[in-house]
């Protein structure tokens, strides 16, 4: 059966600090409550609107971001107000609130937020820094995220997918590549997700850096080829099936016509090569990836040759 893809409807509170507290200079303000509360949505929301009484766009499922402008109006409202105010916001079901620029809110808020079991973080990050970097960073926990079986390298740039069945030579191929300078970025599980309009791939924490080589067993990647031949992450530029050799007269020979591959809905440029004793497999792949470089850059080799060949045939006409 094909993998299926992985989609996230929420994440906690506390997968949200652990996960990003460091990066973001999250601390814990209020007491540890509420932590089992989701984050539905992969944004932030400034509740200014809200404590001025309008709810009609109002976001619930988000983090709420108070910075210096939804403070000092909140300060500015008398006290039964401002507590009134607060109370209705978290009266809404929202996950957690979040403190920007170093500042706290007074013991009254912060006793109405107790009540709700909304945990309050903080964070010394200006406001916009916070909201985008934590916007980033919620839009790669919630992206739909899929699990194939194969080898990523980074080559010269271009990110290449190596898929094909068992004991067709998937990692004996990026051997090679890395030998040519590639990076490995998987192998055997390749875990792609769809962020900001990228397929991005990456490697189990656990399997990162290591190869298995029939006939060898594991490899330390990193050992035998250096820091540089690992790489955590990388686009998905190009996807290469590796065939068996008796399937030769089905593979495309001119390549006018770019196959595609899809992959959580998008579809990315897909080429099939051959495997057969003597076939230098990891050089024909390091051609499609420059092949790839070079049709990003608007030259199309292919195209090139068919225009030769049209103008070539309208001469002897």
């Amino acid at each position: 059966m094909p993998p299926r893809a992985k989609t996230v409807a929420s994440i906690t509170n506390e997968q949200f600090f652990e996960s990003h507290s460091e990066a973001l200079g999250l601390t814990l303000l209020s007491e540890k409550a509420g932590f089992d509360r989701p984050i539905r949505e992969p944004a932030m929301n400034r509740p200014g609107l809200a404590f001025a009484g309008f709810f009609s766009y109002f976001a619930p499922k988000r983090v709420q971001v108070l910075g210096n402008s939804e403070l000092s109006y909140l300060r500015k409202l008398p006290d039964a107000m401002r507590v009134d105010r607060f109370r209705r916001v978290c009266a809404r079901d929202i996950p957690c609130f979040v403190v920007a620029r170093g500042n706290k809110i007074d013991n009254s808020l912060m006793e109405v937020a107790a009540e709700f079991e909304i945990p309050v973080f903080g964070t010394n990050l200006v406001t916009m820094n916070f909201l985008n970097s934590a916007t980033i960073r919620l839009e790669h926990d919630f992206a739909p995220s899929i699990t194939l079986h194969g080898c990523m390298v980074d080559m010269r740039g271009v990110g290449v997918l190596i898929i094909g069945k068992s004991g067709s030579g998937k990692s004996e191929t990026a051997i090679g590549l890395l030998e040519r300078g590639a990076s490995l970025v998987a192998d055997d599980m390749v875990r792609i997700k769809y962020v900001g309009g990228d397929l991005t791939a990456t490697s189990p924490d656990l399997s990162r850096g290591y190869m298995e080589i029939r006939g060898i067993g594991i490899i330390n990647v990193a050992n035998l080829y250096g820091l540089a031949s690992i790489r955590p992450s990388k686009r998905l530029d190009l996807v290469v099936t590796l065939k068996p050799h008796t399937d030769m007269n089905e593979v495309d020979r001119l390549g006018l016509q770019q196959k595609r591959y899809e992959i959580l809905g998008q579809k990315v440029p897909h080429v099939e090569i051959p495997v057969a004793a003597g076939r230098d497999t990891a050089r024909l792949v390091s051609i499609a990836a420059l092949d790839i470089q070079l049709r990003g850059l608007g030259y199309n080799m292919a195209d090139e040759f068919n225009q030769r060949l049209l103008d070539h045939m309208a001469e002897i006409k």
